[in-house]
Parts: structure tokens; sequence; C-alpha cells
């Protein structure tokens, strides 16, 4: 009877077929006849004494002819027993590998893994995204899109955890758009309306445009390189984003700051943060105004400006500001007017060694009463840290500031440390000598 194994079998014969030929060749021995006769000891090249034998001679290599054709037979019939062997091994391991599919297919069936809720799974293959601060380009050899390669229930899933799919780098020319937009529509269908973070990379902005549209809506994060825009205005894009909260952007020069300016003064009002990544350009206060109304919006900021009295300008624009990173590169000594900011929690400054006066003048300048973390980190060779202006800053601001990270090479004495904590009770005082940048 013909079971739905059956297939997985040969032949119950094939056991047979092996104890046969092991114990026919246990039995076999090829025996060598005897080809010695008395002309093998006459030299080749000495025929004088075989001239009237001839036809003795002739026999006996017609004898060896037969004895050689019957040898030539046997292995012909040897190596096509052999091949039959051969394709019969074949076979068996066929069947063997089947067996051990089958076999872990059905031990997986049984794994804790595979019972798991579908809710669960869809939870862990979360965690399995990659640990990085950078967008996700589409990969098979990474999740997401490697959990829906493992089997078909696992695709089910993966697909329809919308949180897999809500963070996308899109980079892609003319020569390969029509595929790389199938599978950017692909990717971003599977978000299913959830919050999207972007970052886009080389592209034409027309086309880009077209491709998400239909997801503008739902555009909350987006990462922009100036330079890629290939000779189209960003305007073409920082546009009609109703929801969008944070917008970074990169590769910006002085040049463009008007045609950006244009575009961020429209941002809808539930954006939070703008971070110029690479710090530049260096802004001045005519500059910084053209952005507005946005800067009443937002909570988190990250900046180059190139006038100390920029730096309280920016303050004044932004009363929500939370969290800001400054990177600041004037000479200017003048005084400036005092500011008090009562949100600025967490303030990081990037200054040039050569330029502690005008970081003195800044610190002298502020109040910051809810600060909590403040980072300074000089670029360039050794300079003094403006120990007393920061003392001033802490006792006039009566912050509770928990974290003072001075980064670069700047060295703070223990009796310096002391002085922080007598102001500041929970401070913890940081040397970080490793990078003089963020």
């Amino acid at each position: 009877m013909q079971t739905a194994y059956s297939k997985f079998n040969i032949s119950e014969s094939v056991s047979d077929i092996i104890g046969a030929l092991q114990s026919i060749i246990a039995r076999s021995q090829v025996i060598i006849p005897v080809l010695d006769t008395p002309y093998s000891r006459i030299p080749n090249t000495d025929r004088s004494t075989v001239g009237l034998e001839g036809q003795s001679i002739i026999n006996i290599i017609a004898e060896h002819q037969q004895q050689l054709d019957a040898i030539l037979c046997e292995i012909s019939g040897l190596e096509a027993v052999m091949d039959s062997v051969k394709n019969l091994h074949q076979q068996v391991v066929e069947k063997k590998d089947k067996i051990t599919v089958s076999m872990n297919l059905h031990k997986g069936l049984v794994s804790a893994l595979w019972r798991l809720p579908t809710e669960v799974l869809s939870h862990i293959f979360k965690f399995c995204l990659p640990e990085t601060r950078l967008l996700l380009s589409p990969s098979t050899l990474k999740a997401p899109m490697l959990l829906t390669r493992i089997c078909r229930r696992w695709r089910e899933i993966a697909a329809g955890t919308p949180e897999l799919w809500c963070r996308l780098y899109v980079e892609a020319d003319d020569r390969d758009w029509e595929q790389a937009a199938f599978c950017y529509d692909m990717w971003l269908k599977r978000s299913r309306g959830r919050p999207l973070s972007l970052a886009l990379g080389r592209y034409h902005s027309a086309k880009l445009r077209s491709l998400l549209q239909p997801y503008i809506t739902h555009i909350t994060s987006l990462r922009v390189s100036v330079h890629s825009f290939q000779g189209e205005s960003t305007q073409l894009f920082l546009t009609d984003l109703p929801v969008l909260q944070e917008l970074a952007i990169l590769g910006m020069t002085k040049y463009d700051i008007p045609t950006i300016a244009q575009s961020i003064s429209g941002l809808p009002s539930t954006i939070r943060s703008l971070k110029f990544i690479d710090m530049r350009p260096f802004f001045d206060i005519e500059p910084l105004s053209s952005f507005s109304p946005v800067w009443a919006y937002l909570t988190d900021v990250q900046i180059a400006v190139c006038h100390p009295n920029a730096v309280l300008h920016l303050l004044q624009l932004c009363p929500n500001l939370s969290s800001l990173t400054l990177r600041i590169a004037f000479d200017q000594t003048e005084s400036l007017e005092s500011f008090t900011h009562t949100k600025l929690q967490s303030l990081r400054i990037l200054y040039d060694a050569l330029l502690t006066r005008p970081l003195s003048d800044l610190l002298n300048a502020l109040s910051l009463p809810n600060l909590r973390t403040l980072e300074a980190r000089r670029n360039g060779r050794n300079a003094s840290w403006p120990h007393e202006d920061m003392k001033a800053l802490l006792a006039r601001s009566k912050c509770s500031l928990e974290t003072l990270t001075i980064g670069g090479r700047v060295t703070i004495t223990d009796a310096q440390r002391a002085e922080y904590v007598i102001l500041a009770p929970s401070l913890r005082v940081v040397v970080d000598h490793s990078s003089t940048y963020f």
C-alpha cells in the first residue's frame, strides 16, 4: 500500500543489493594468468633464435588477445555496474536529504518558537531592527526584509507589523528609479499610516514627490541633503508637510539660506526639532530672523552662529527651547545684555580653542534656571577653561545642574570640581579627552 511517505523510499531491495554485492565481492578474486612463455626471456632485440618458431608465437599472441578481450568486457561490465551503483547512491543521498528536511521541519513545529503567538513574534521582530541612528535602506540581509525570507508565517507577521516599516532611507537615480520606486512604495504601504521617518539621499525630486505624495500626511521626521536635489530647489519638497515634527538639513551653504528660509518659515506648528547636521552655515541675526515664525514652535535646535548677539537673539526667538546644540565661531569681545531662558534644559557648545573669551562672555550673559545638562567641547589645541565664569553661571542660575561635560584637551583640578559641586550638589563632572566633537 502506498502512503504519503512512500515517495521517500527508493526500494526495500537496496539493502538486499548491498548485501549481495558485499557477499560477491568477498568471494571474488581476480586471478592473474601466467603469461610467461619460453620466449619471455629472449631480449626483444635478439630475433635470431625465434626465426623458425614464428607460428608458435603467433598462437601465443592470439591467446593473449582473447584474454585481453575478455578482461575488457569484464571492465566494461564493472563500469556499467559502478555507474548504476553511483546512480543508486545518489538516489539514496537525495532520500536522506529529504528525510532530514522533513525531520527538521517537524522538529520546528514542536519548538516553542513556532508556538509563540503572533503578537509576541511581532514584538520580538521590533527588536531585530538594526541599532543605528541612521535610517534603513532596503536590504534582504537585514531586518525587516530579512524576516520576510525565513518562512511564510514570519513573512506574514513581518509584513503585518507596521512599526517595522516606519523608517526609510530613499536613494535612487534615473537609471534604476522604477525598480527602486516599486520597492520603496511596497515598504511604505506596509507602514499602514503610522508616522514616518524619512532620509532623502540622491534622487530626482519630481519623481520623489510623486512617490511620496500618498504618504505626505504621515511624514513626521525628515532628513534632506541640499546638494542632492540635482539642481532643483529644496522648496519643492519642504512644503505641504502638515504633520512634520523633526527636520534635519545636511550640506547647506550660506547661499542656500534665502531659499531654505522661505521653505522653513512655512513649516507647520507641529515642528519641534530643527538641526543643521554638519553645523553649517554660520548664522547671524538677520538670517535667523528670516526663519520666523518657526522658531517659536521649536524645542530642539542644532545650529552654528557667527556672532555672540546672534546666540541671545536665537534664544529670544525660541521661548520653548529645551535643548540647544551650538557651534560658535566669533572673535568679537563685546558687552552682552543679560538674558534669562527659563525652559532650556540641555546646552551643548562647540567652540574654538582661540575663542575662550567669547565663550566667557556668553556664559556671563546667560541665566538658565532650568538647566540640567551642560556640555562644552573645545575644537583645537590646548586652552584654558573659563572656570570662574562657569561658577558665576551656576550661582546666578541657581539651577540643579546634573551633568557638566568638558571635552577636548581641557583639564580641571579637583578643587575646581569641588567648587562646582558646592553650587550644584547633585552635579557629575565629566572630562572627556576622546573627542573635540559631539
